[in-house]
């Protein structure tokens, strides 16, 4: 079938890692430069585990020590007009509790508590994964 696309010729998405960190009923959020919230992560690298990858950019961005423990979701997320991203969104736990402390990435982060994550300007996406990594109880100590 020589109409085909051959899989080298298809549309290729980057990939963000990003990871969902719980600590008293809050999970921390970043504040990126289109004026939303996001969860911590960033793009995967080559030979790099998806795992490392969330890791790395967690202690990056916040100074945070997590290990991810579980894949909660996967989405595609249409940031904007030809701009898509596949999202992979990791529940991760603490190693050891660290102060946040924000990189040049981001204009600020807090620790949001989730009774208010519904108002947030945030995508539905980065909602839904944090929704079902609280829903199983096991994240927070």
């Amino acid at each position: 079938m020589p109409d085909q696309p051959r899989d080298n010729d298809a549309y290729r998405f980057p990939v963000s890692v990003k990871g969902i960190v719980v600590r008293d009923d809050t999970v921390v959020l970043l504040r990126n430069r289109r004026d939303e919230w996001e969860l911590p992560g960033g793009k995967l690298e080559v030979g790099e585990s998806p795992e490392r990858c969330v890791a790395r950019e967690i202690e990056e961005e916040l100074g945070l020590d997590v290990a991810a423990t579980s894949l909660v979701d996967s989405w595609v997320y249409d940031i904007a007009a030809g701009t898509h991203v596949v999202v992979l969104t990791y529940g991760c736990e603490e190693r050891s509790v660290r102060a946040a402390v924000l990189s040049d990435e981001h204009t600020r982060f807090e620790w949001i508590s989730l009774e208010d994550l519904p108002r947030l300007p945030m995508p539905d996406g980065y909602k839904t994964s944090i929704a079902r990594w609280t829903a199983q109880g096991t994240h927070d100590e």
